[in-house]
């Protein structure tokens, strides 16, 4: 891994190789691609064009789900929810050098991950999103500082409706990095936004 923060404080989500190359290309740092929903053929056909779309640049993919296929890739980085976490071999994971990042939405979820003692947390719906259905309120500013409290020196990642305008925010109440989505993929002008986004997260990595 290299000596740059992980993730990177501006971490776009998305779920086509195509965007991963447009990202990419774009200088983006942490790119995780999340594809629901692929049997082990797809999953591991999808895993080897996203890493091969990165390659030779500077991104770093992040592999959602799918660790089987992360790690007969020989892929670096590994996201997992709570259902997909309960149900990994956390011990293949950590043999093949996965970086691990885990989602947490209430405290008994949080107990889960740190046990599990990820590279990073990440907490989510800052705001209410419309991506997915969630079973889960938004978890609001407040929630972001008493979440770092709690896990300390572990990177804290912020996901769910957070615009570049919300992000200043974010920051201040402790995030180390903020996962996008529909704010750069639903954009009008996507490469703007991004860049846009390059320029704000930029200064936080010496906060």
């Amino acid at each position: 891994m290299t000596s740059r923060s992980y993730p990177d404080p501006f971490y776009p989500v998305v779920d086509s190789v195509s965007w991963v190359s447009r990202l990419a290309a774009l200088g983006v740092g942490t790119v995780q691609i999340r594809a629901k929903d692929l049997d082990e053929t797809a999953a591991r056909r999808l895993v080897d064009e996203a890493l091969a779309a990165v390659a030779g640049t500077q991104t770093r993919l992040v592999v959602n789900d799918y660790w089987r296929a992360a790690i007969d890739a020989g892929a670096h980085h590994l996201h997992l929810g709570q259902e997909d976490l309960a149900e990994a071999d956390l011990a293949a994971i950590r043999k093949a050098g996965l970086t691990l990042g885990i989602s947490t939405h209430d405290e008994a979820e949080l107990d889960t991950a740190l046990a599990a003692a990820p590279d990073y947390v990440a907490l989510g719906p800052i705001y209410f999103t419309t991506l997915k259905a969630m079973r889960f309120a938004p978890q609001g500013l407040e929630r972001i500082g008493e979440w770092k409290k709690r896990i300390g020196e572990i990177p804290l990642v912020a996901i769910g409706g957070i615009t570049l305008e919300r992000a200043p925010g974010i920051f201040a109440m402790g995030a180390d990095s903020i996962a996008v989505v529909s704010d750069v993929t639903q954009n009008p002008d996507p490469d703007r936004r991004v860049r846009d986004w390059l320029a704000l997260a930029k200064p936080s990595r010496d906060r």
